[in-house]
């Protein structure tokens, strides 16, 4: 298989394969290239339905010459340490970001998100995202305000009093409550369209159908989410300190 960037040529290829209607995988197999490849290079440029060989060319182009221009990093910035390959983390960030984006994230959001995952610090400041991702303040503050109100990262303050953003084990935790309370509301609203419409009709047992679904989900998720949190800090005190008592069944 290939290593290294997409040719012109394969990037007509995928844009032919797009207007047949083949999947990535498919156009992933005829180029000898992983299908995360393809995935990453169609939705970084416009889409299935908007790609163009030419431009998603030229984009490319000038990524890499602001990457050029980026480097050397500032010293607020942090970066690659334990001898890793700087290239090959940032192709991990790209198919990272893709795959939150594949599961509905907005680009920029799935690009913080996982410049927070991947830093050994687990925090960053709002400087730091932008001299790492080489985007507006505003860009970073938009994402951070989604991403904070969907539970998925927390704020806190360093010793200089400068704002950080962190996405700890807890905050996946506190996500996911968040979810379910979401799905709480969708099962509330649906049942109230019960009452409206009559509890005989079919609407309305359509209704009950989707708040009993989403009430099931919605405490199997909080069910889950704490077990799993017991599991992981029963781990992490074991790990760190010793023994530690097995969790009880739940």
């Amino acid at each position: 298989m290939p290593g290294g960037r997409l040719t012109q040529q394969e990037r007509q290829q995928i844009a032919l394969g797009l207007a047949d209607g083949l999947a990535y995988a498919e156009i992933a197999r005829r180029l000898d290239r992983p299908t995360s490849t393809i995935t990453r290079e169609v939705l970084r440029n416009g889409g299935p339905t908007a790609y163009r060989a030419d431009l998603a060319h030229r984009a490319t182009e000038r990524r890499a010459h602001r990457r050029r221009q980026a480097a050397p990093r500032g010293p607020g910035v942090p970066g690659q340490t334990h001898g890793r390959d700087a290239e090959a983390v940032r192709e991990y960030e790209e198919t990272f970001t893709t795959l939150l984006m594949q599961q509905g994230l907005p680009k920029m959001t799935s690009r913080v998100l996982v410049s927070l995952y991947t830093t050994d610090a687990g925090s960053l400041t709002a400087s730091e995202l932008v001299q790492h991702l080489q985007v507006s303040p505003a860009s970073i503050s938009k994402a951070v305000t989604f991403l904070e109100g969907q539970g998925l990262i927390r704020r806190e303050r360093d010793e200089g009093r400068r704002e950080r953003y962190v996405a700890d084990d807890d905050v996946w935790y506190q996500g996911m409550i968040a979810a379910a309370r979401s799905h709480a509301q969708l099962a509330e609203t649906a049942r109230h369209g019960v009452s409206l419409l009559g509890p005989d009709t079919p609407a309305a047992t359509r209704l009950e159908n989707i708040a009993r679904f989403v009430d099931f989900v919605g405490e199997s998720m909080i069910r889950a989410a704490e077990q799993a949190r017991d599991v992981l800090h029963t781990k992490t005190a074991t790990t760190s300190g010793g023994t530690a008592e097995p969790p009880s069944d739940h």
